[in-house]
């Protein structure tokens, strides 16, 4: 860290040219010297820092180029940390001075302007720190940025939030020319992982900077996101850790991340900052390859010597490399032409506010070779690419103690990171966070909005009590309680009807679409809802292992047939296509190659017993899901109804009734709402010519509670089944709660004792109709596994072994031949001579 002693130091220095002349020692002629402007703000640490790695540059360079016919002569100005002055200082070094180019100035902002003052006089502006991506080298021609691009490090950036699945980042950035331009790439770049920004927190660099820091840090503490990017400079960036230290944002859940701007200047921060209010944040920066430069350990010794101590700094690095460049690039034109560093400037004609303003006639020639300079830095390969510096590796930082480590790093080739030592969060955890977190809000709670239904009270039932407060109970009701306490966290929920109070009357507030639209304007956090999920014939498991199965059949029986069957032989994709195609052509008893081992042929006989069972097998339990057994209904389908203008019902509020007009194209005045099974029953009683229905259309698990309950051998669930999504909840999109609740009811409703007693509790035992209904029925379980178990390890020790004795029987025959050949030689060597006998043709 940089002490008081020294920055007096640094300050009483004033703007004295900032060289040393070089050793003379040995030269026969005085070189010519080359006149170079430097805009540099002495106010801040980069500036000061900068100046002396500029000295030590020159130094360096020309006692290494002893024979060179240039010298650079440095001219420097102070830009205060303010545009006029820096482009005051640029225009008096461009009239008033004999400068072929200028490096800086230091800050993006200044450069936006002082680019175009380059363009003008055909000057190159060359910035060892302006890195902001909206400052664009291709639309400033004489503009050059011997730094990285601040967009180069968002790829990094966007790995590490990947890496750790959060779907939700909340952007905390300046607002300059520096601190804008870098968003428009966060968010892309986080787009394309299906990360959210969930909230931009913009802190402009003012007086009040302290009271807006502490406004908007309360802010994203309310919200749910814990994962915070800042991108700032280190001014204001000190600032806000202290403040986040204050409010309690430094800890635990919270994560933070800081971008180059910040991870690159902790030293000038201070211990003090570093050590009580930065804890466990991450960062990425340049990678610089100190262990293999020897001139970078060189240099580093003789920086640390000279300002006790002080951390090196990659700005400080690049504005060392700028030098060198421009030193060899200054040469290379002096060679090419020796009278045009003469022969430099004329007056520019143009324009009546600059037309003092001198054009270079060198500055072009310069800005050519400066672009083509390539050479071995001490900040790593000095390389342009498109006006910038090429793009490089990034090391993770993780700031724990008084400095930050190394804990891994990115690479800009693959796009992979590599963590090479564990990391220590906020709050001093090794586990990494969620990214989100419950608002800390004393009394915060969860708002779920649940619809009221009059009818079909199984599922979801709102009573009031005697002071008006909503009681609530149900199938769907107990589902979410019975997930919520699944969860790994507590969360509190505040249940709010979507109801309609008129007088002693309540109806429901809206539709399901309604209800689903008040997520989206706040109203509500969730929203419990009713629908099902269509079961299916196989379980998961089955399907997984019926699949093995059949790949590892079709690899047996070719390890049998492959050295004597020639339908199993030939080029590798084709051999491997045959072993799939045989295996799956036996589910429908289709394949065509004649088997020659008798191995192969017991397999087989035992594979297609067990394959003729499966397919029986799920062809009756399709059957049992799909086949009317009993009553027919007196309407034969959908477009019957439509045809014959009869009117058909849906329940009230439901998504169904969309479904009919749009998707069906019943006419709307034939499409009437119902909300309780009583209402059902009346209306197919009555039919369509006495002003009832001929047809309800709903969701399943309502239909068969109303036959459960109006049985009396005249209706039946018939026709065909229209999928929808299952039962669930919902969020607003990108909520970070919805893979956790997913999880929970996943875990519930495979809970079979769990889930027999809940429909216990709210549908009793209504099987009087269950025959009727039986047509789609969804209760029956899948076949499992465990159904087949026999079959599968009755087929699996037959094919094992028979594969085993071949294999066996193989070995004693060849490996003695094999071993007599080549008795010295490795087992390795023997096992890959026997492979080859193994794929030769008998």
């Amino acid at each position: 860290m940089a002490n008081d002693n020294r920055i007096l130091f640094l300050l009483l220095l004033g703007f004295s040219l900032c060289v040393e002349s070089g050793s003379k020692q040995g030269l026969s002629y005085k070189p010519k010297e080359v006149g170079i402007g430097v805009i540099l703000d002495m106010s801040s640490p980069v500036g000061r820092w900068a100046k002396e790695y500029i000295s030590m540059a020159v130094s360096d360079f020309y006692a290494a180029n002893r024979s060179y016919r240039t010298k650079l002569n440095f001219t420097c100005k102070d830009s205060k940390n303010d545009v006029v002055l820096a482009a005051s200082a640029a225009l008096e070094l461009m009239k008033d001075e004999e400068i072929h180019a200028i490096i800086g100035p230091q800050r993006s902002s200044q450069a936006k302007f002082i680019t175009k003052l380059g363009v003008k006089a055909k000057i190159p502006i060359i910035s060892f720190s302006a890195t902001s991506s909206s400052l664009s080298t291709t639309h400033n021609p004489f503009f050059i940025r011997t730094a990285l691009d601040d967009s180069s490090q968002v790829a990094a950036i966007a790995t590490i939030v990947e890496r750790f699945e959060w779907r939700e980042v909340v952007l905390i950035y300046e607002d300059t020319e520096y601190g804008n331009g870098l968003i428009p790439y966060l968010t892309d770049a986080f787009q394309k992982i299906d990360t959210r920004v969930s909230y931009r927190s913009v802190i402009p660099p003012s007086p009040n900077t302290e009271t807006k820091i502490l406004r908007e840090l309360h802010m994203i503490r309310a919200r749910e996101t814990r994962v915070l990017l800042v991108h700032m400079t280190a001014s204001l960036g000190k600032q806000l850790f202290k403040l986040a230290k204050e409010v309690g944002m430094m800890s635990e859940p919270f994560v933070w991340i800081i971008t180059c701007g910040l991870s690159t200047l902790l030293d000038p921060m201070g211990e003090n900052v570093i050590d009580n209010s930065m804890q466990g944040v991450l960062g990425v920066r340049p990678y610089v390859p100190k262990k293999t430069n020897q001139r970078f350990q060189d240099f580093e010794k003789r920086w640390k010597n000279r300002m006790n101590n002080s951390e090196i700094n990659i700005f400080g690095l690049w504005a060392y490399d700028t030098v060198w460049a421009i030193a060899k690039a200054v040469e290379l034109v002096s060679t090419m032409n020796s009278t045009v560093l003469s022969q430099n400037i004329s007056k520019n004609g143009t324009g009546q506010q600059l037309n003092s303003l001198r054009v270079s006639d060198s500055g072009p020639m310069i800005l050519k070779a400066l672009t083509s300079t390539q050479f071995k830095g001490i900040s790593g390969t000095f390389h342009l690419k498109k006006g910038q510096l090429r793009a490089v590796d990034y090391e993770i930082i993780n700031v724990v103690g008084k400095s930050e480590g190394v804990i891994g790093n990115w690479s800009a080739k693959n796009g992979k990171m590599v963590l090479n030592r564990p990391i220590i969060w906020p709050g001093g955890k090794k586990e990494p966070p969620k990214g989100w977190d419950i608002p800390a809000i004393p009394g915060y709670k969860l708002k779920i909005g649940v619809p009221y239904n009059g009818g079909f009270e199984e599922f979801l039932k709102i009573e009031w009590d005697s002071y008006n407060n909503p009681i609530f109970s149900g199938f769907s009701f107990d589902i979410f309680h019975a997930a919520k306490e699944k969860l790994p966290f507590n969360i509190d929920c505040d249940f709010i009807p979507f109801v309609n109070y008129r007088g002693n009357t309540k109806t429901m507030a809206g539709t399901y679409d309604q209800l689903l639209q008040e997520i989206q304007n706040k109203t509500f956090d969730a929203v419990q809802k009713n629908i099902w999920i269509f079961l299916k014939p196989l379980s998961w498991d089955l399907w997984l292992t019926t699949g093995v199965a059949f790949i590892v059949t079709g690899l047996i029986i070719w390890v049998l047939e492959h050295r004597t069957n020639m339908e199993f032989r030939g080029p590798p994709d084709q051999q491997l296509g045959t072993i799939f195609w045989f295996s799956f052509s036996t589910l429908v008893f289709a394949q065509r190659e004649r088997l020659m081992n008798n191995w192969s042929r017991f397999v087989l006989i035992i594979w297609i017993f067990l394959v003729l069972v499966l397919t029986q097998s799920y062809t009756a339990s399709l059957a049992s899901l799909l086949t009317v057994q009993h009553l027919q209904p007196a309407v034969a389908d959908v477009s019957e109804l439509i045809r014959n203008n009869d009117s058909v019902g849906y329940q009230n509020n439901s998504y169904v009734r969309d479904f009919l007009i749009k998707q069906l194209n019943f006419n709307q005045s034939n499409v009437k709402s119902y909300s309780s099974p009583q209402e059902y029953d009346e209306a197919l009683s009555k039919g369509s010519k006495k002003g009832g229905v001929d047809a309800i259309f709903d969701e399943i698990p309502y239909i068969k509670v109303f036959l459960a309950k109006y049985c009396y051998n005249k209706y039946v669930m018939a026709g065909p089944t229209y999928k929808s999504d299952g039962l669930g909840f919902a969020f607003p999109i990108g909520s970070p709660l919805v893979p956790y609740i997913s999880r929970a009811i996943l875990n519930v409703t495979q809970d079979y004792e769990k889930m027999q007693e809940l429909e216990k509790k709210h549908f009793g035992d209504k099987t009087t109709c269950q025959n009727q209904s039986s047509t789609f029925s969804s209760d029956g379980p899948s076949l499992s596994v465990y159904s087949f178990g026999g079959l599968f390890i009755i087929t699996g020790l037959a094919s094992i072994g028979s594969c085993l004795i071949y294999l066996f029987k193989f070995h004693r025959k060849h490996w003695p031949t094999v071993n007599a050949i080549n008795p010295e030689s490795s087992i390795w060597s023997k096992v890959s001579q026997i492979a080859k006998h193994f794929d030769e043709k008998r």
